[in-house]
């Protein structure tokens, strides 16, 4: 399996961090979220999926592996993890939502699950709030948290997604993000800003959580 650590290898809390559909983990978006999260008591191990790790080999663009494959290398990664730490599973887009359906499906079968996570959750395709992917999302056995770009065009805030939510996620608006969380320059901000926020939620969240 393709992956990166970065923090300490033995620290108590892991961060499992998956990319999205269409880029790897490596990107800036995600190492600025790994990197930023990484440190004596937080690890983060970036894994890709095997399409995404097929590309990287040979450099042609591939769809998203389908569900069942997605949660079977998602478990995977968490195996790779020390069996003894807390875990919290999550990722940008795709790999948040696939984190929230592996814990919706398989939390019995991770050592020491905590929590899940997902920067930019994927509500709806783009143009089709009718087609929501939030069924799994009222009753989920451990916390969440979702950092939402306030313009995400896959849900944002007119659209009142937090309605879809269980009572144990938590959602914190990054102000005129994008999916990507980055805001337009009249609004004042930055997509650094933006990332720095979704950083301190993520940590805050998994220290919070392993108390």
């Amino acid at each position: 399996m393709t992956c990166i650590y970065d923090g300490n290898r033995h620290a108590r809390n892991v961060v499992v961090l998956a990319h999205g559909a269409g880029a790897p983990m490596d990107t800036d978006f995600m190492s600025a979220i790994a990197l930023g999260v990484a440190s004596d008591d937080i690890g983060v191990l970036r894994f890709e999926f095997d399409y995404m790790a097929k590309r990287r080999e040979d450099g042609r663009k591939r769809p998203p592996d389908r569900q069942p494959k997605l949660l079977e290398s998602f478990m995977a990664a968490t195996n790779e993890c020390p069996q003894d730490a807390c875990l919290y599973i999550g990722g940008k887009s795709m790999g948040g939502r696939m984190a929230s359906l592996l814990v919706s499906e398989k939390a019995n079968e991770i050592p020491h699950l905590k929590g899940w996570f997902a920067l930019g959750y994927p509500f709806h395709p783009p143009g089709k709030p009718e087609k929501l992917r939030t069924e799994h999302l009222s009753a989920l056995p451990v916390p969440g948290l979702i950092v939402q770009g306030s313009r995400d065009p896959f849900g944002n805030k007119e659209e009142g997604v937090e309605t879809y939510l269980g009572e144990n996620i938590k959602l914190c608006w990054a102000e005129d993000g994008n999916h990507d969380l980055a805001p337009r320059k009249s609004s004042g901000l930055t997509k650094e800003e933006n990332l720095a926020l979704a950083v301190r939620a993520l940590r805050e969240f998994v220290l919070a959580g392993s108390k």
